[in-house]
């Protein structure tokens, strides 16, 4: 193939994802290309169905954990003790032990392919777990360049790639969301349109994947509307059998935040900072003292702690019980954890001790750049009080598998061959109430996001990580749901 119809190619993809949303926000009036691969990953499926599988399970899980008050504040007061944005969400939590909002998790649970181990969870993600949509948009463009491209994407395939996955992520949240919204309206025997809230970040970038699954609400007839938390700190009011109404708007039956995960969420630029942050706090909670579908309340935020990930690490299987787990899930649950180790005294000294390179030290942070490996380790762990100790994990690297052969990513519509490229496998799930969603036990589709093995950080964000899909391996036994890929929300 010629380097020129790849490029051709390469250029037609671009315009294909701009076309359909696979864009970021630079400014008032301009978007730009979101970096991917050309061509998917591969998977064995085996190794696909129990991360597919464990993900219900694990949304089981922390859904219970997070209806259970006094685990969580065991859990997180030591951590709230050194760090004041958790001081603020368990103080929050206590004061809504009895809110009637009804939860909705829809949790993003990350996955790498370890080489020895198998599939191993790196984090929860409950609040603002996000690019669902575009998890499903690149599988659709990796099907257009499959059938439009094939002789150029054919060049830079795997020799054992199979089908593709195939990924309905907008469909599931979308159901899911639709599920708990008509629930609220019934409740409230409310006949007027269904209403959904997004809380936004100021100046965000990353809008069109939201608009993506509002679009998806539109064609199921739910109206959209977007808020950041300064905003509705004097728009929200109670209506009827505690309903939430927004000023302007009028009743509100879901609330879906894509804020409040990181401490800045929480400031605003008009009032002092101490004021503020008490303000739009204050918000958060009101939003859940009423009767409408949240996602993510605070329990959940709390539950899906790397805190909470490194006490179930630990956790005997016996005790999963205490969770509704039964012992065989409670075993899959085990297995997929990983090795997480608290930070002690004991562990620091042992650490220091072996020196490996094996290990990654996180605290609690959400998102890139909260991570630190190798020799900045040490010295981090040297520097910390013991009051820090809770707010920080040692977490075994994981080292999957990376591609058989050089991949080529497509970034600000320049090629770049890669020839290390690994995946992290995110696993959406959607639960009303502790209750699957979705048709598929709970699964609402995937996110793939490769980069180099080099590259410590893989966030699409930061420009070192790209979009990707996946391929079952060629020898792979194909199901009739894996091979079908039909879908109203494409």
């Amino acid at each position: 193939m010629s380097n020129s119809m790849t490029q051709r190619a390469v250029q037609e993809a671009v315009e294909w994802g701009l076309s359909n949303g696979l864009a970021f926000k630079s400014s008032a009036a301009v978007a730009t290309q979101v970096p991917f691969s050309f061509t998917p990953s591969v998977i064995e499926q085996a190794r696909f169905e129990r991360i597919r599988h464990s993900s219900p399970v694990l949304a089981k899980l922390i859904h219970a954990i997070s209806e259970d008050t006094a685990f969580l504040i065991q859990a997180i007061e030591p951590v709230a003790d050194g760090d004041p944005f958790f001081r603020a969400l368990l103080a929050m939590e206590k004061q809504l032990a009895d809110a009637p909002r009804l939860p909705v998790l829809m949790m993003r649970s990350d996955f790498m392919d370890d080489q020895v181990r198998g599939p191993q969870l790196i984090e929860f993600n409950g609040i603002a777990a996000g690019m669902g949509p575009f998890g499903q948009r690149i599988h659709q463009l990796h099907q257009y360049l499959s059938q439009q491209w094939s002789e150029a994407f054919g060049d830079w395939l795997s020799a054992h790639q199979g089908p593709l996955v195939a990924n309905r992520a907008i469909t599931g949240l979308a159901d899911g969301i639709a599920l708990a919204s008509h629930q609220i309206k019934r409740e409230h025997a409310d006949e007027g349109p269904v209403r959904f809230l997004m809380v936004v970040q100021e100046n965000e970038d990353n809008v069109y994947d939201q608009h993506l699954l509002e679009q998806a609400l539109h064609r199921r007839g739910i109206q959209s509307v977007r808020r950041s938390f300064d905003d509705l700190s004097h728009a929200l009011s109670t209506g009827a059998g505690q309903r939430l109404m927004l000023d302007g708007v009028g009743s509100i039956d879901f609330v879906y935040l894509r804020a409040g995960y990181q401490y800045q969420d929480y400031v605003s630029p008009s009032d002092s900072e101490q004021d503020c942050c008490e303000k739009l706090a204050l918000t958060r909670m009101q939003i859940e003292r009423h009767r409408v579908a949240v996602n993510a309340t605070v329990s959940q935020q709390l539950a899906t702690s790397k805190r909470v990930q490194t006490l179930l690490a630990a956790m005997p299987i016996d005790c999963f019980s205490r969770f509704g787990l039964d012992i065989d899930e409670a075993k899959l649950v085990k297995a997929v954890l990983g090795d997480i180790r608290p930070v002690t005294l004991a562990n620091i000294n042992w650490f220091q001790a072996q020196r490996s390179s094996d290990w990654v030290l996180k605290n609690q942070r959400e998102g890139g750049g909260h991570c630190l490996f190798d020799e900045a380790i040490l010295p981090r762990l040297q520097s910390l009080s013991v009051a820090d100790y809770p707010s920080w994990a040692l977490m075994r690297r994981i080292q999957p598998v990376p591609r058989p052969s050089a991949a080529l990513v497509v970034r600000q519509a320049r090629t770049q061959v890669v020839d290390d490229l690994i995946s992290e496998i995110g696993i959406f799930t959607v639960h009303v109430n502790g209750v699957p969603a979705t048709e598929d036990n709970g699964y609402a589709g995937y996110l793939i996001r490769s980069k180099s093995a080099k590259a410590t950080e893989g966030g699409v964000h930061s420009g070192v990580g790209v979009l990707d899909s996946l391929a079952f391996a060629l020898e792979s036994v194909m199901t009739e749901s894996t091979q079908t890929d039909v879908d109203t929300d494409a």
